[in-house]
């Protein structure tokens, strides 16, 4: 088979998926308006993850059709995570959280199916209107409701997995939002202070990957620095002494501008929908690269 004809079939083949999701699309909508415009849930809801295993093992490069995809789920479930679940605890763990069988094979399909939409979510700007104030949050930051309407990100802290970390906050996911009771980084530096001397790997690898994408982790931005460090000595001696938190990263010291230059950028990057993809089409060098993608510090 010629080049020409391989990529005749990866072209019949992405229409024909796409096809079938409007199609799954458009059964579940009229299922839906039958029922006087009420999910009936069960299996004319499931289709729909029908559909998003078809996208992902297909490959679907539609953005605008994956993103009708989650708008569609979002209207019956206002949350994600069933995608988002097996990714974060592993295969089995959402049948114990939520009651339902994840929809990929392992954990690692599972990743692999979450970077997927989110890089689907990011190319197509999705937002969603949550919560009491209908605020709008994008796809990344939705909260887990079988997990006390925890973001994804704040789960993968407390379970100290620096691996799906990273992958949350490549793609910008938010570290911190207004409606916080505690701060995830506020968590996590409590949690360090319990282990003096002996620091989990997986929670001081979450701490450093945190501290790349805000200028500094202070849990009291709006203060004086006087007394920033008075709380972080404080609260976080041994943290500090133990080289576990930098001094220009907390506030304590002013940020290298290096630092701040990154924050920057990924920032507008952010804004505008175009974390982490865009890093690589910025004309600078190599290692810069790594460094606005937080592979280097």
């Amino acid at each position: 088979m010629n080049v020409t004809q391989e990529a005749g079939k990866e072209c019949d083949s992405q229409v024909i998926v796409r096809e079938a999701i409007i199609g799954i699309l458009r059964y579940h909508e009229d299922a839906r308006s039958k029922n006087g415009g009420v999910c009936l849930m069960g299996k004319y809801h499931d289709v729909l993850y029908i559909a998003i295993r078809l996208c992902y093992d297909w490959q679907l490069k539609d953005s605008q059709t994956i993103a009708s995809l989650l708008d569609e789920i979002y209207s019956c479930e206002n949350t994600f995570e069933r995608i988002l679940l097996g990714a974060l605890f592993g295969t089995r763990a959402p049948h114990y959280l939520a009651g339902w069988k994840s929809d990929f094979e392992n954990q690692e399909d599972n990743v692999r199916a979450m970077v997927y939409y989110l890089d689907h979510a990011t190319n197509a700007n999705l937002e969603y209107k949550h919560g009491p104030n209908q605020e709008l949050i994008r796809y990344i930051d939705i909260p887990i409701e079988s997990c006390g309407k925890l973001t994804s990100l704040k789960i993968a802290v407390q379970l100290g997995l620096p691996d799906k970390l990273y992958i949350l906050l490549r793609f910008g996911a938010l570290v911190t939002t207004e409606n916080d009771d505690e701060p995830v980084v506020v968590w996590l530096l409590d949690k360090l202070t319990e282990y003096t001397g002996c620091y989990p790997y997986n929670f001081v690898s979450c701490l450093q990957l945190l501290c790349r994408v805000v200028p500094n982790i202070c849990p009291k931005s709006d203060v004086d620095q006087q007394l920033v460090r008075q709380i972080m000595f404080e609260k976080y001696n041994d943290l500090i002494n133990h080289g576990i938190m930098p001094l220009n990263r907390c506030g304590v010291v002013p940020s290298e501008l290096k630092h701040l230059s990154r924050c920057t950028i990924r920032n507008i990057l952010w804004k505008n929908f175009e974390l982490p993809n865009a890093i690589r089409k910025l004309p600078i060098p190599e290692r810069l690269h790594k460094y606005l993608d937080l592979l280097e510090d």
